[in-house]
């Protein structure tokens, strides 16, 4: 494994990170391995799907097959009324 050394860490990067290890209960070096981690893993994501994208064709299909599978034994209307019952207001924001 290898070390390396992060110089000039903004002071409030450093308390976010601190607060998030202390929430976790894990080290302030495990908790950076984590972040990072996390943030590669997404970066990662990010660039294989601008420089990977799907076709349209690719996509239907991959959709129709997934909704073959689908298993449900409500009605439609009980789906649609348990979606609208789970959705929450959301924040409040002034125009």
């Amino acid at each position: 494994m290898m070390n390396i050394t992060i110089r000039n860490i903004p002071d409030d990067v450093v308390s976010k990170i601190r607060t998030l290890s202390q929430m976790e209960k894990r080290s302030l070096n495990n908790e950076i391995l984590f972040v990072l981690e996390r943030g590669v893993q997404e970066e990662v994501r990010y660039y294989f799907n601008l420089k990977r994208n799907i076709s349209k064709e690719t996509q239907i299909e991959i959709w129709t097959r997934l909704s073959k599978e689908w298993q449900d034994d409500r009605s439609t209307d009980e789906i649609i009324d348990d979606i609208y019952n789970s959705r929450t207001l959301g924040r409040e924001f002034k125009l």
